[in-house]
């Protein structure tokens, strides 16, 4: 594995060796996937450490990989003002053991973009303090950026609220 001169990676690399499944770099970022149980590790050893300072998570979002396993992966894109770098990190999810730790411990705004990923994709957050739809309708069926999902499928009908 490379850091490719990235600090943020050299610092992962060098304190959670175990945790870091692979490194590259693209489009000028610099990429680390780590093991799901050890994502919090991760993100808080950037976050805290004042070389590093990556005290914003610009954006977490996931990708759907059908048919590959496992087959999600949550992205989280941070940036360090002070520093003015970027890092992206990635855990990947089973299909069939769906869940990932909250980041909103760490990151405030974690929460809506948390919600946004388990409501189009199903992936839960584990220890998210309101983790429920907020794109689609309660009743809506299933979760429609996952790549499976019938892009002709009828869904319930909800009438106005009383």
């Amino acid at each position: 594995m490379e850091d490719f001169g990235s600090p943020a990676l050299r610092a992962l690399l060098g304190a959670l060796p175990g945790a870091v499944l692979e490194t590259h770099a693209q489009h000028g970022d610099a990429t680390a996937v780590v093991e799901r149980a050890r994502i919090l590790d991760a993100l808080a050893l950037l976050r805290e450490e004042p070389k590093l300072d990556f005290g914003m998570l610009t954006d977490l979002t996931a990708v759907d990989t059908l048919p590959r396993a496992p087959r999600f992966e949550v992205v989280y894109h941070l940036y360090s003002p002070t520093q003015n770098h970027r890092v992206r990190l990635k855990a990947r999810v089973p299909e069939d053991d769906c869940h990932i730790a909250s980041a909103v411990s760490l990151y405030e705004s974690a929460n809506w973009m948390e919600r946004e990923v388990w409501d189009l994709y199903g992936i839960r957050f584990d220890d998210h303090p309101d983790l429920r739809r907020i794109l689609l309708y309660e009743e809506f069926e299933g979760h429609p950026l996952r790549k499976d999902y019938p892009k002709e499928r009828r869904q319930p009908l909800v009438g106005p609220e009383n």
